[in-house]
């Protein structure tokens, strides 16, 4: 199979302002500053609390074949890897397929049940994506948050689609999607409104 026929795509929940965290962002609160408690409940209440409304764009989420990852979105051990850390997603994690987590400390790969294997890569953000795309055997990649993360893939050209899911409150500081990218031409693919998010789909033009 051709191993570049799959699409790199990017799903992320940000704020009308655009952030996909607030600022202070620590173990007991992932998302910092959110409005909330710490943990994102009002970003992805669109996931959690309206499922059946957002059963498209959920499905489509973790419809990639391979993912890759910021070592912030996997978890928040910083530095060394001094201690056993498998996510937050407990022993089943969602991704049911490869994910490759960007980091600067080497681990050996962990399989989790239900066929997610992390892998760490501490080479950049282009060695991930290709392991990734190799692992998709011509599917479709996504790169998961966070936003730096996905600012890092768009600056440097690599994401060919960006689906946005807005939420309705601002958040006024933190993590903002685009800081550092370079003006992007975009094409709207498609846009749906439900009753706690947008979800918008744009193709990035080269």
């Amino acid at each position: 199979m051709n191993g570049h026929a799959g699409r790199v795509t990017c799903d992320l929940t940000i704020s009308v302002d655009g952030y996909s965290a607030g600022l202070n962002q620590s173990e007991e609160r992932p998302f910092g500053d959110d409005g909330g408690d710490g943990w994102g409940g009002r970003l992805h209440a669109w996931m959690f609390e309206t499922p059946e409304e957002n059963r498209t764009e959920l499905e489509r989420m973790t419809a990639a074949k391979a993912f890759v990852m910021g070592r912030n979105m996997f978890g928040p051990v910083r530095g060394e890897w001094d201690r056993e850390w498998h996510g937050w997603w407990g022993e089943d994690p969602p991704f049911h397929a490869p994910v490759f987590v960007l980091t600067h400390h080497p681990r050996d790969p962990q399989p989790m049940k239900g066929g997610t294997t992390f892998h760490f890569v501490t080479d950049g953000i282009e060695s991930a994506l290709a392991r990734a795309r190799e692992a998709a055997e011509g599917g479709d990649v996504s790169v998961q948050g966070g936003a730096t993360t996905v600012n890092q893939y768009t600056a440097a050209g690599l994401i060919d689609e960006l689906r946005l899911h807005i939420v309705p409150f601002t958040l006024g500081a933190g993590t903002r999607l685009f800081d550092g990218v370079p003006a992007l031409r975009l094409e709207q693919v498609e846009s749906r409104a439900a009753s706690a998010v947008t979800h918008v789909t744009y193709r990035v033009r080269s």
